[in-house]
């Protein structure tokens, strides 16, 4: 027998043995958190004192954490500013920092915690790692100090980032992530250099990571799916909701299924500032979710999810997002269209008069179309079919193409636009698509109270957006919701003081 025959067998044995270990699924938990805020000061916290705050802080996400990992979770995601709140200037919020290595250090805080100075934030979320043999993502804030010899360096003497950490079931920080799309306020937080594309393998499947305001921009969050071809993003997420269209779940769920890939997003719980709204989120649709505007109650969610989606049979096709819509005429029909404002963006808008009917309505280069029948047409409520077409933002400005069709909060055509959270009408049937100059159309459909339609609506590879068997519960807003990067304007932020 030679020697490589006689090797064979070992060969084929650790090759199903790795096989074994690479899971079709994975159990996904993510925790929303109603964070303890630290009390407004005049002056710094002392770090003892902010360490106490983050501490109260984890005892509950330490809860979450092992409550998940006794169902069986495999990772769990806790929000941004999970562990000391979001009230901070760029002194403030210093005391709460800590230093955080490059993964490639090969480091496990949890056994050797004063490897890299004082860490005891990372080493106890190390140690809930280890301790309950789960992957634990968590947000924190990175100090790197810097000196003259870095012309970009800020006055005080360190740059501090909003960042992501990830430790695996031995508690080893496998993954840093430095937010790169910092949202209007954060200013105790500098601006990456470069956008970072974190990803990490594990036996479920390869994880990317962001933040946020990131998901709104190329950089980092497409990349990662499109060209790093993760299987799931992690997304610890403050999110504060917006009608119509940027509710966390309404629209963290049409990102999943317009990018075709698994997200984990777990946000903040405050509803004073209309925080809430978490979830496990997939190409086919949520998998779970919670919004809870009522309470101020933390929330665990897990499901099982495709560790693989992209192998997975039912994983839905490649969309060609306007093919429908430039295939067929502008329908014909009354048209008497309107302007009116969702926030600060003007949308041309056609009220839908009947119970059922053919729109188009247009604005720029986007053209919408609607085929739609209502249960009943009341008088009481009006419905509108909207385009969008241009920059949103009024110092950030990235493009936007979007179709709506969408309730309006009443009868006076001038609220159309304005947020509404209730609605009466059902609807037997819609069909909505666009001719969208992107391949980024993300399809949201959100009843009344806030509430997804899993399993209620479609999206077919021409890109028509289509109830399956009319909707369960009242319509607030059926959405494709386009982005065109390539059009955004120059950060105006990004620079480095």
């Amino acid at each position: 027998m030679l020697p490589s025959q006689a090797l064979l067998p070992a060969v084929v044995f650790a090759l199903t043995a790795l096989q074994a270990l690479a899971s079709d699924t994975f159990t996904a938990a993510v925790y929303e958190h109603a964070v303890i805020l630290p009390d407004p000061t005049a002056e710094p916290a002392s770090p003892s004192d902010a360490l106490a705050l983050m501490n109260k802080n984890m005892d509950v996400l330490e809860g979450a954490i092992k409550e998940a990992a006794q169902q069986g979770a495999h990772i769990i995601v806790t929000p941004e500013d999970g562990i000391y709140g979001w009230r901070f200037t760029r002194e403030s919020i210093y005391p709460y920092l800590e230093d955080i290595p490059d993964p490639v250090v090969n480091w496990i805080p949890c056994t050797d915690p004063s490897r890299f100075g004082p860490a005891p934030v990372q080493e106890r979320l190390s140690c809930m790692a280890r301790n309950n043999s789960i992957y634990v993502v968590a947000n924190i804030g990175d100090k790197k100090p810097c000196d003259s010899s870095d012309p970009n360096c800020p006055r005080d003497g360190r740059y501090q980032y909003n960042t992501d950490v990830v430790f695996d079931t031995q508690g080893k920080l496998v993954a840093r992530y430095h937010k790169y799309n910092l949202f209007r306020g954060e200013t105790q937080f500098n601006y990456p250099k470069e956008p970072e594309a974190v990803t990490f393998e594990t036996p479920f499947g390869k994880f990317g990571i962001f933040t946020c305001f990131d998901i709104l921009f190329y950089e980092p969050a497409v990349v990662l799916v499109s060209k790093m071809q993760v299987d799931t993003v992690l997304f610890p997420t403050a999110w504060m909701n917006v009608l119509p269209f940027l509710t966390a779940i309404e629209f963290h769920s049409a990102w999943a299924m317009g990018m075709r890939v698994n997200l984990l997003s777990a946000n903040t719980h405050n509803t004073t500032m209309a925080m809430t709204g978490s979830g496990l989120f997939t190409p086919e649709g949520p998998a779970a979710y919670h919004y809870d505007s009522a309470t101020e109650e933390g929330h665990l969610l897990l499901a099982e999810l495709s560790a693989r989606p992209r192998l997975s049979p039912t994983y839905p096709p490649a969309i060609n997002w306007s093919l429908y819509a430039t295939s067929i005429k502008k329908f014909p029909g009354e048209n008497d269209t309107f302007s009116g404002a969702v926030r600060k963006d003007i949308f041309t808008f056609s009220e839908l008069r009947h119970k059922d009917g053919n729109y188009t309505v247009c604005q720029g280069d986007l053209c919408c179309h609607l085929f739609y029948q209502m249960s009943n047409k009341r008088k009481d409520e009006v419905y509108v079919l909207g385009a969008f077409d241009g920059l949103h933002g009024s110092v950030i400005k990235y493009h936007w193409q979007i179709c709506s069709l969408l309730k309006c909060p009443s009868t006076n055509l001038s609220t159309c636009g304005q947020p509404v959270e209730t609605a009466q009408t059902k609807f037997e049937m819609f069909s909505l698509s666009g001719t969208f100059g992107t391949s980024y159309v993300f399809p949201e459909v959100l009843y009344s109270g806030v509430q997804l339609a899993p399993g209620e609506f479609q999206v077919l590879h021409d890109g028509r957006l289509k109830s399956k068997h009319g909707t369960s519960k009242p319509l607030l807003t059926a959405t494709l919701f386009g982005r065109l990067y390539e059009k955004d304007q120059p950060h105006p932020l990004r620079v480095f003081l």
